[in-house]
């Protein structure tokens, strides 16, 4: 008798919850997410060695993770000596430090079951290293001897150069890097430090006492910020690092600001005619700094047109609609150091090419000229709002996210950002949608670079009356193919 009442009472418990569930997905409502990021105040330790450090402690493994930003990168390297902070990064830790040789660290690093590793990049270099608890204060003295005497040994330096003369070799045989190299290119002009590019020459030219130099000049305290997650007491951590950085056997310089200073192409067609299949597209405008005060509205407003997967335009018209292209869609990023550039690509077919270049550069017109519907606007700021909190999901996201703060003067210029963040994405209206369109997506200033076979391109589709050299004023620029050794442009095809 208990049984069956107890059945009794779940049937009925069991018929009532089924008549509160909604018939339709879309009709499901759930509580306000109730989330704040994490305060740097709470991580932040400056260091009286000189760097600030951010300390995020997690007892959940046994494991440490270690990760130094430095000021440098690319932007900093000599006159002629192209490709010397990569290689200077790469060699750091490829090439035996202290008393130890590459060979006898890469052994001690894999007894240890040790991750530790070094790069330069374009505008900061990255130290790091991950291990096991138990093995972290062997594990901060191999980190030392790697960031203040790399050995840089000489049979290392040898295989570094072969293994980038020979990737330089590669440099035309795929259409996708041609097309990055050329956009940088037209975006923000030849002689802007990121497109200076490592040449046989350059590479050949540099000794262990440049890599050294480079080395010497950058890799010291001062320019150093650091993230620290995992199983640590952060009183004990806090004197380890104190102790790290004590005593560093050398001063070095103090980095210069990164230049700014731009020269974009003129509007027009921009063409390299590489015998491929399919034509790989940008179209270029000039973009933003991440302080830029439309910067939020952008972001929405590039949600909606391309960035936001099968929910923005591009990519429902170019590839859903048309089947013109398996990826397509469009970035505006807010740059750190510079204006960053807005681009639109896709990857198409030669002949229709120029089909889908007009679809785009409709949709950018349009989003200009209409007000987004209130659904797009809602599920873009959804986009932003709801996924904000996987910014902060891991102790090592926690981290990464404050340092990158503090390495790149927010958080000093701007320590509610992360706060305000949701609120300020909250706030984008239609209007502000339509106004950044108007403002920022300047037709008449659209740069489009192509990257395929020349004939095909410009012939079209016999079904679709758009022809590219039609799409956007200015002249059409042929760009020659670069040699891959000394990307000097190649000599060009004499006409039939």
């Amino acid at each position: 008798m208990k049984r069956l009442i107890l059945l009794l009472a779940a049937g009925v418990g069991g018929a009532a919850g089924a008549a509160e569930i909604p018939d339709r997905p879309e009709k499901l409502t759930f509580p306000a997410l109730n989330y704040e990021p994490p305060a740097a105040a709470g991580y932040r330790v400056a260091l009286k060695a000189g760097p600030v450090a951010i300390l995020v402690p997690n007892r959940e493994l046994p494991l440490v993770g270690i990760s130094i930003t430095v000021r440098t990168g690319k932007y900093v390297e000599p006159s002629g000596k192209d490709g010397l902070a990569a290689m200077t990064g790469a060699l750091m830790d490829e090439g035996g430090a202290g008393a130890r040789t590459a060979e006898e660290l890469e052994e001690r690093l894999a007894f240890l079951a040790a991750s530790l590793g070094v790069s330069v990049g374009e505008t900061e270099g990255t130290a790091g290293i991950n291990l096991l608890s138990k093995d972290l204060d062997e594990g901060l003295s191999l980190l030392r001897d790697v960031l203040s005497a790399p050995r840089f040994q000489e049979s290392r330096v040898e295989l570094h150069k072969q293994q980038s003369l020979q990737a330089m070799k590669q440099r035309n045989d795929d259409s996708r890097g041609i097309e990055g190299r050329e956009r940088l290119n037209l975006a923000y002009g030849e002689k802007f430090w990121r497109n200076r590019q490592p040449t046989k020459a350059s590479i050949e030219s540099i000794t262990r006492a440049d890599l050294a130099a480079f080395h010497r000049d950058w890799f010291h305290p001062a320019n150093f910020v650091v993230s620290v997650q995992g199983d640590f007491d952060r009183t004990a951590m806090t004197g380890k690092l104190e102790k790290f950085f004590s005593n560093w056997p050398f001063v070095g310089k103090k980095a210069p600001p990164i230049p700014d200073k731009k020269d974009m192409a003129k509007a027009g067609l921009y063409l390299v005619d590489k015998d491929v299949n399919q034509g790989r597209v940008s179209l270029i405008l000039p973009g933003i700094h991440r302080d830029n005060p439309d910067y939020f509205p952008i972001q929405v407003m590039n949600e909606i047109l391309g960035s936001g997967g099968f929910t923005s335009r591009i990519v429902n018209r170019v590839r859903s609609d048309e089947g013109l292209a398996y990826s397509a869609g469009s970035i505006f990023p807010g740059a750190t150091y510079y204006e960053a550039s807005f681009v639109a690509s896709f990857q198409s077919k030669s002949a229709t090419v120029a089909y889908a270049a007009s679809l785009v550069l409709e949709e950018m017109k349009r989003i200009s000229e209409e007000k987004v519907t209130a659904q797009e606007l809602e599920t873009a700021k959804r986009s932003f709002i709801e996924t904000f909190p996987s910014t902060f999901d891991t102790p090592a996201q926690v981290a990464g996210a404050l340092a990158s703060e503090e390495f790149t003067g927010r958080a000093r210029t701007d320590p509610d950002y992360y706060k305000n963040y949701r609120a300020k994405v909250s706030a984008v209206t239609a209007a502000d949608v339509q106004r950044v369109a108007r403002k920022y997506l300047t037709l008449e200033r659209v740069v489009i670079l192509a990257v395929g076979n020349k004939a095909d391109l410009l012939k079209g589709h016999p079904n679709h009356a758009a022809r590219l050299d039609k799409l956007v004023p200015g002249p059409i620029t042929t760009i020659p193919l670069r040699d891959p050794l000394t990307m000097q442009p190649l000599p060009q095809p004499s006409a039939p």
